[in-house]
């Protein structure tokens, strides 16, 4: 007899079957005893009127894991409308423990987990068991999946690439320094300078992998690894231009988000709201000379969003110079402002992306002006040397989306083995 899940009872009215999962809680009654089994799809309700079933019952800890065979009858208290019953001319379902659980340290039946973060975290391996914890990580697969689908939808390729390597990409004091057989190496900040020269391979690139930042920050929104999901694309006109594919790949996300989870999704505008980085810093109430926007300016731009047009989702542009990476691409029109934006998704940094220098003499005047040498990027330029088209791309924090759409106050409570300041393991 083949194991079913939970959800497929309905299926088998009146016939006998084998289900296999967790003891997810034991209510022991005078003459009944309710036996309620998780597995991945959903909960199972097992009925027990032997006395000696019963018996062997009470013995059971929870989160041991059992295999149960039995006859489904429907029963609309049940958690799937069904439940398990004893086979006819037994006095009970068979129940058979495949393993044993010690006691827990943490409980997992409440409808939410009341034991504190750090805790969580400390019993990864159980707390994530809980439906919640569960339901979040199922979130992150199912947009990284409608992530992926949009973007084969408009012709990207999806790329693999080094995750160890010989430079910084952002900031030389912002990496994990290594040794790579007895030479300096370094856990990589970001895809960029790979899915770059990929768009003179194939145009069009996007990836979705780890990526490691040295900073050290404590707060619910950094994790020093966190997934990053990665496009880059050639023959732009400018930024907007990957403003409008990071628009449509946001849609095909979230869809399927809600396709697949039944989460409730915001809508996503055919053209987010934009707002440059001057103005924004006006909106916000912060000075002029600002270079970069802070938490609390974010949140007021966010508000400014929803408030004006309705939207989660709004994007600032013209970020200065000054704050952005060597080969991003200034504004024509004004060079100290760049051709960059951020997303901003309900009032928290969500993308950074924007044009990139295309030209190689560009990134030769780029990299003398940040006083780095050319002999450290020479890998990266011989891309340039021989010919890249006008490109620029985006990255999306996965763990702050998904934080963001759960209403999840921490990333920490949707990653499953989240890495920062403080915690290394499990």
């Amino acid at each position: 007899m083949q194991r079913i899940l939970s959800t497929e009872l309905a299926h088998h009215r009146g016939a006998i079957v084998k289900i296999a999962g967790w003891v997810h809680r034991r209510r022991l009654l005078k003459s009944v005893a309710f036996l309620i089994v998780r597995d991945a799809a959903g909960f199972a309700q097992v009925v027990c009127t032997d006395p000696d079933r019963r018996a062997e019952l009470e013995t059971l800890s929870e989160e041991s894991v059992v295999e149960v065979t039995g006859t489904v009858i429907a029963n609309a208290a049940a958690p799937a409308g069904f439940e398990l019953t004893p086979v006819t001319g037994s006095a009970a379902p068979t129940v058979r423990v495949l393993s044993s659980a010690v006691p827990l340290p943490l409980e997992l039946h409440r409808p939410a987990l009341t034991a504190s973060l750090p805790t969580q975290l400390d019993h990864a391996a159980l707390a994530l068991r809980h439906p919640t914890r569960a339901a979040a990580l199922r979130v992150a697969a199912a947009a990284t999946a409608g992530f992926r689908a949009a973007l084969e939808a408009q012709r990207f390729v999806e790329i693999h690439t080094p995750k160890v390597v010989a430079s910084a990409t952002e900031s030389g004091a912002n990496v994990f320094r290594l040794d790579w057989f007895g030479r300096p190496a370094y856990l990589a900040q970001s895809p960029q300078f790979y899915k770059q020269l990929l768009v003179g391979v194939f145009e069009r690139v996007y990836e979705v992998g780890p990526v490691f930042r040295a900073e050290p920050h404590d707060t619910a929104r950094h994790l020093a690894e966190f997934t990053s999901l990665d496009a880059e694309l050639g023959f732009i006109a400018d930024h907007r231009d990957v403003m409008a594919v990071l628009t449509s790949t946001l849609a095909g996300m979230t869809a399927t988000v809600a396709a697949r989870t039944g989460v409730e999704v915001p809508d996503v505008p055919a053209e987010i709201p934009a707002v440059h980085f001057a103005e924004a810093l006006r909106i916000a109430g912060a000075p002029a000379a600002e270079p970069d926007l802070a938490p609390a300016h974010e949140r007021a731009v966010g508000e400014w969003a929803r408030r004006e047009y309705g939207s989660d989702f709004v994007f600032v542009t013209g970020y200065p110079m000054r704050k952005r990476p060597f080969y991003t691409h200034p504004d024509p029109a004004d060079p100290a402002y760049s051709n960059g934006f951020d997303l901003l998704f309900r009032g928290v940094e969500l993308v950074t992306g924007g044009q990139r220098l295309h030209r190689y003499c560009d990134y030769v005047s780029a990299l003398a002006a940040a006083g780095e040498p050319l002999e450290k990027y020479a890998g990266y330029l011989d891309g340039f040397r021989y010919g890249m088209p006008p490109h620029g791309g985006f990255a999306i924090g996965l763990e702050r989306f998904v934080a963001r759409l759960t209403g999840a106050a921490n990333v920490r409570e949707v990653t499953a083995f989240p890495r920062d300041l403080h915690r290394i393991t499990p």
